[in-house]
């Protein structure tokens, strides 16, 4: 897989699909990758992997941050831009998902997920449009979920957030396109990650390794929305089309 990108920042780089995309850019011979995750021994440990590859010219830069401190976002994320030498690519893979009871409403667990998957997001994603309208080139990459197509009854506030991330990374889109900007959204079903590893169901599961394969070259095909595995798309069509009174008897 040949990719267009030479300088790139991965947020959520230390496990999961955000590890899994930083592998696969840091195996790109002449690729620099900024890795941004809260844990810095991850960081590391993805670091020395990237390394381990001996792929010609690669380089990875690790930079720890929590997405929960979003105040210290646009500094750092200058700083990464001067350090890469400039910026073709910024994947936000950052994301929670708390085991919910079915009988919980836990506000803390709901604030955490809204800090992460919105406001994290949006912290990290604006700087990046910012800089690319005035380049007019570059591509954000967005990692939402098929949760956020339907509002089910499981993980409320989750499939809110990906709802959420879904229309900003759309309304983004449209502010920026006529910049040469590219904002590409991707909706995985279940990936086997750590943030699923208490789910019960996992309907069509693929490995991080997968799914981060899928993402990279359906964003460097030009794809606004994706997806992973493609197989969602029409089963998604489906479920957005029952009527409410059924949907509500579901429980998926």
């Amino acid at each position: 897989m040949s990719l267009p990108w030479k300088r790139c920042i991965v947020v959520g780089a230390s496990s999961g699909i955000g590890e899994a995309i930083a592998l696969k850019l840091g195996q790109q011979p002449g690729v620099s990758v900024a890795l941004v995750a809260r844990r810095q021994e991850e960081l590391e440990r993805v670091k020395k992997a990237i390394e381990s590859a001996g792929a010609t010219g690669s380089r990875a830069i690790i930079y720890p941050h929590d997405v929960l401190n979003q105040a210290e976002v646009p500094a750092l994320f200058q700083k990464i831009a001067q350090d890469l030498g400039g910026l073709d690519l910024i994947v936000y893979a950052s994301g929670v998902m708390p085991l919910i009871e079915p009988d919980e409403y836990n506000f803390d667990k709901d604030l955490s997920t809204v800090q992460v998957n919105v406001l994290g997001a949006v912290a990290w994603l604006n700087e990046a449009a910012q800089r690319f309208e005035r380049s007019k080139s570059g591509c954000i990459v967005g990692i939402s979920s098929v949760a956020g197509d339907r509002g089910r009854r499981g993980y409320p506030v989750y499939g809110a957030s990906k709802a959420f991330f879904d229309n900003y990374l759309e309304s983004l889109r449209n502010r920026v396109a006529r910049f040469g900007v590219r904002v590409v959204t991707i909706k995985p079903g279940p990936v086997d990650t750590p943030m699923t590893k208490d789910l019960k169901k996992k309907p069509l599961l693929i490995t991080a390794d997968a799914a981060a394969e899928q993402i990279l070259t359906a964003a460097s095909r030009g794809k606004r929305l994706a997806y992973v595995p493609g197989t969602w798309r029409p089963i998604m069509a489906i479920v957005r089309f029952i009527p409410s009174f059924i949907f509500r008897k579901l429980n998926f």
